[in-house]
């Protein structure tokens, strides 16, 4: 069968109206870094559903992100989870005893503290009352930290949950090779010397090679930036298109930071070190500087390189979410209701990052709304590639009809609301703490811009993906 990566958009022609209409879309920086006018929405109805509990999020953190290697790289997982809930405690003044429950997600697990959900909390003074447990699903761990929160309040369970997500990419489990950790486990296990003597006969110095984390698919055995160069190539995204859009993420998150837009940042004093107060990660260079770099996976002729990828990254973020009577009961105003959501999953081989042109016509239609709805949209940006990838898919009916088993296309978002302050690019992908910091990004812009309506979306490791639709609350 011939598939999307391998029958590149031939039956399309290059002069189609919707690959002409994507190319001549401004992606270079300075068109878009003109502030988006405040949104003017109609009175929108709300989605607030008969018999069903509504869930807001009272507020959100996260740590700094920071480049892997930098200020973190002597922590564990759990301090910056342990930070980022210690933040959150003194952003909301929750009383600890009230929480419920608490749940983050992580992708890489450090074996020590395997459950870092329920260490962060013990260390950030919870109750050893209040159960804690960790969630895994890729990029998209948060938000299956978040919408599990969702579904514990929505069913009664619980009215107060802390929801977050942690990455340490400074420091990631190097096991022992398979031969050395058996060799190791059966010495363990000898009971005389002459046991011993002859396991140990039968070392080799290849025993001593290291196992480094996978950063393959394990049913593809490929990688991801492999599988993002190839997908811009199936749908003609140019080296350019992919360090325009770059560029123009970490412009916008620059623009951010210098404006005092990014408050769901909270300074991190790192032990025996200084203060971290803001994202290192964000660098506008120029077209030029980018230019210059070389393929980082398809060599030499690939598109992808480490100034249009995300970059490897350590950060925490938590957030609070309630029962809309519990939040009001206890004196809060909260920032946003989160409403409908979706988890899609696809070919884990030729469609491994296209998760938000799936979910997103899916929760949409869940919620009744289209796209002309939305007055900000966040996805999460693995790649430039990917980011660009997805946008053609979703301008094209073509796409949608052969591969999505739609009518017609599901539509381009707007880029003068889409990832106004910034994205993974630049402000960097904890991959556990990214969905956290998507659904705040949201929630902030909303009151910031004045509009009613968010969609978050993000792909993840396994084909997998996410849509979330994030609906501000009444001032």
């Amino acid at each position: 069968m011939t598939t999307i990566l391998t029958y590149p958009f031939k039956k399309l022609p290059t002069t189609s109206k919707w690959a002409l209409r994507f190319a001549i879309r401004p992606l270079s920086c300075s068109s878009q870094l003109r502030a988006a006018p405040a949104v003017q929405t109609k009175t929108k109805k709300t989605l607030a559903k008969p018999n069903i509990r509504n869930v807001v999020v009272v507020d959100g953190v996260r740590t700094p992100f920071l480049l892997s290697g930098t200020s973190y790289k002597d922590l564990m997982p759990h301090d910056l989870a342990r930070a980022a809930l210690t933040g959150l405690l003194h952003r909301t003044s929750v009383p600890k005893e009230v929480v419920d429950y608490i749940i983050f997600g992580t992708v890489i697990q450090e074996v020590k503290t395997s459950n870092v959900a329920r260490e962060a909390a013990l260390g950030a003074g919870f109750s050893d009352k209040t159960p804690a447990h960790t969630v895994t699903m890729a990029c998209i761990s948060a938000n299956q930290a978040m919408t599990t929160g969702v579904g514990l309040i929505a069913s009664g369970q619980c009215d107060v949950i802390v929801a977050g997500g942690v990455e340490l990419m400074s420091d990631i489990p190097i096991r022992h090779s398979r031969k050395m950790r058996k060799l190791m486990l059966d010495l363990n296990k000898a009971k005389s010397m002459g046991q011993r003597l002859s396991l140990i006969s039968k070392f080799r110095l290849n025993f001593l090679a290291p196992e480094l984390p996978a950063v393959a698919e394990f049913s593809t055995s490929e990688t991801m930036g492999h599988s993002a160069d190839r997908l811009a190539a199936a749908f003609a995204v140019s080296r350019l298109e992919q360090d325009e859009y770059a560029l123009r993420s970490h412009s916008l998150a620059k623009k951010a930071q210098d404006e005092g837009l990014l408050s769901d940042v909270v300074p991190f004093r790192v032990p025996g070190k200084d203060t971290v107060t803001k994202d290192n990660g964000i660098r506008p260079s120029s077209l030029e500087q980018m230019a210059k770099l070389k393929p980082a996976f398809i060599k030499p002729y690939g598109t992808v390189t480490a100034a249009n990828s995300s970059f490897l990254t350590d950060g925490a973020s938590a957030m609070l979410i309630m029962a809309e009577e519990k939040a009001l009961a206890m004196g809060y105003k909260p920032k946003a209701y989160l409403r409908d959501f979706m988890y899609v999953s696809q070919d884990p081989k030729d469609q491994l990052l296209l998760g938000p042109t799936y979910a997103t016509p899916k929760v949409l239609e869940k919620a009744g709304l289209t796209m002309n709805d939305i007055d900000a949209f966040e996805f999460h940006e693995a790649f430039s590639g990917q980011i660009l990838a997805n946008f053609k898919a979703m301008d094209s009916d073509w796409f949608a009809e052969n591969y999505m088993g739609r009518k017609t296309k599901v539509g381009l978002p707007p880029l003068e609301k889409f990832n106004n302050w910034g994205g993974s690019l630049s402000l960097g992908h904890p991959f556990g703490a990214t969905g956290c910091r998507l659904v705040m990004a949201a929630a902030n812009r909303l009151r910031k811009e004045g509009g009613q309506y968010g969609l978050v979306a993000a792909c993840a490791a396994g084909g997998q993906g996410h849509a979330m639709i994030v609906e501000a609350y009444p001032k």
